[in-house]
């Protein structure tokens, strides 16, 4: 099995334990969509997609379990470090490339680390593209224009 197919069966086991039904699909298009939009910069920008895949499905774990988004990537950073270390997952560099790709990964205003700003730039994708007829939030705007031109998607 590969380490990315173990780790969607963790994260799915926490998953369908939400009770909410229309939650729990949300929560599952998002970090799905996310692992993709991931996997796809990865491929592009130079780093290992499956590692990439790997922070998008974490990303928002934390927040998906415990229901609290109150500083979510930095919980959500602990928790994917709890969770990468119990599989045994990934190498510590692997592990700290997620964790901190997750612990920075709301501030969109502020550039960090090239594989930091890959989980951003995912991210941003499945909020701006999972419903194209919702406004993008502020924050964003200026990623998702910069995301437009290196994909030539410019108008």
């Amino acid at each position: 099995m590969s380490r990315l197919k173990e780790l969607r069966k963790y994260v799915n086991s926490v998953l369908y334990k939400m009770e909410d039904e229309d939650k729990r699909t949300s929560a599952i298009v998002h970090l799905n969509g996310v692992a993709l939009a991931a996997t796809m910069l990865a491929m592009k920008r130079g780093f290992d997609p499956e590692v990439a895949a790997m922070a998008g499905v974490l990303h928002d774990l934390h927040a998906y379990k415990t229901g609290s988004y109150d500083e979510h990537e930095h919980k959500g950073a602990e928790l994917a470090r709890d969770i990468l270390e119990e599989l045994e997952l990934t190498s510590p560099e692997e592990t700290d490339m997620i964790c901190s790709a997750i612990y920075h990964h709301g501030d969109k205003l502020v550039v960090d680390s090239e594989f930091d700003e890959l989980l951003k730039d995912a991210d941003v994708i499945s909020h701006t593209l999972n419903d194209p007829t919702k406004d993008i939030k502020d924050k964003e705007k200026a990623r998702f224009e910069k995301l437009c031109d290196e994909f030539g998607m410019l108008d």
